[in-house]
């Protein structure tokens, strides 16, 4: 017998985090350090209150049914959080959970476009923009992303022909892997021209958190305008260290929101009630120490990219996220190689800028997710293995 596996799974090779994760295993069975910077999960722990909730609702046999629906405290306490947190009204029916964002993004395609329609995503960019419109049989176009445009989309360079075939364009700043944010301007401008072409704006608000140098993270539902036309997807797994619980949200427009939670309901029974009742406390309970968190993050900020620029790797200041993404040193060409290599010599392990996209080539990513007298050693550690300093043939 032959078996024989669906042709869409021919566009889908082994994650890049899986092949690092070998790597990495690798060098610790022969016990080496590494100091790992390539996975973007939180170092952190949850709140206390947070975890008390989990588990004082895990004590109920009753919370181990299935849940069917979201809480109606839970949809409640997103309204409030937004209302605090961003100045935006919502109503109840333009809220519905996702099991992360990472699966809203994967499946709300599914719910908007037709096989064919046009998604425009961005490049650099989070691998699950383009694979959740691409399993919903969308055609992909991406959008460039460059250091020239400050990693702005350039809308007036995106062809009459594509807009007029666009479904809808996702965005998202602070951005993954850039690690740039944007200005009030941009979504101004955004919302304006998405509400002139007809295209449906989903943006991932998923570090508006964790941004430095004393910005401050939006909603794009702030803006004018914007609920006639946008989605977005708020998730608790950085904010609130809530990564394994998968617990996100999808708001905005009431009636993308209800119809893909008419889709949901095809493919989910709810979430697990203890961890609703986790996420209660995150929303409705203080901020301190998200803002502490955050400042930490950026302290781990200036020790990665001020101490790389002080032994002459210029990898540029992250204006948000917990990420930090520069290019691959002079006289490399290929970043994978390069990732590799700087393991091997450094046991500094980071992510390949190629992995996001084609205009991630060259490049490389630094996950904060170390304290920082680790991230000063793995500093150390690249100097002295001499890879900055020695040229090679291209």
């Amino acid at each position: 017998m032959k078996l024989q596996a669906a042709e869409r799974m021919k566009d889908y090779e082994e994650g890049i985090f899986q092949f690092l994760n070998g790597k990495k295993e690798e060098r610790e069975r022969q016990g080496k350090r590494v100091y790992n910077l390539s996975v973007g999960t939180p170092d952190f722990e949850p709140a206390p209150h947070i975890v008390e909730a989990v588990a004082k609702a895990a004590l109920l046999p009753e919370n181990y049914k299935y849940s069917l629906k979201d809480l109606p405290e839970l949809i409640r306490a997103v309204v409030s959080r937004y209302e605090r947190r961003y100045g935006v009204e919502l109503d109840e029916r333009e809220v519905t959970s996702v099991y992360g964002s990472q699966e809203g993004i994967a499946h709300i395609g599914f719910s908007l476009c037709n096989p064919g329609d046009v998604v425009l995503v961005p490049d650099p960019g989070y691998p699950i923009f383009a694979i959740g419109p691409s399993l919903a049989g969308a055609e992909l176009v991406t959008y460039p992303l460059t250091r020239e445009n400050h990693y702005l989309p350039d809308l007036n360079g995106i062809g009459e022909d594509i807009c007029e075939r666009a479904k809808l364009m996702i965005v998202s700043y602070p951005l993954n892997p850039v690690c740039k944010a944007a200005p009030d301007e941009f979504y101004r401008r955004l919302i304006l021209w998405a509400k002139e072409k007809n295209i449906i704006l989903i943006h991932d608000n998923a570090y508006s958190d964790i941004i430095f140098d004393g910005r401050r993270g939006k909603s794009i539902l702030s803006f004018e305008g914007a609920k006639e036309v946008c989605l977005e997807f708020y998730s608790l797994s950085k904010s609130y260290n809530y990564t394994g619980a998968r617990m996100g949200f999808l708001v905005g427009n009431q009636y993308l929101v209800q119809n893909f939670k008419k889709l949901r309901s095809q493919i989910d029974y709810g979430t697990f009630l203890p961890v609703q009742y986790g996420a209660i406390a995150a929303l409705l309970g203080p901020d301190d120490f998200i803002e502490k968190q955050c400042m930490e993050y950026q302290r781990r900020r200036d020790a990665l990219c001020g101490g790389f620029r002080s032994i002459g790797w210029e990898i540029p200041d992250s204006e948000g996220t917990m990420f930090a993404f520069g290019r691959i040193p002079e006289g490399f060409t290929d970043d994978v190689s390069f990732v590799t290599e700087l393991l091997e010599r450094s046991g500094v392990l980071c992510t390949p800028g190629s992995s996001f996209g084609s205009l991630g080539k060259g490049f490389v990513r630094f996950a904060l997710t170390l304290p920082v007298c680790q991230i000063k050693e793995a500093v150390k550690a690249v100097e002295e293995c001499g890879i900055l300093s020695e040229k090679k043939e291209a």
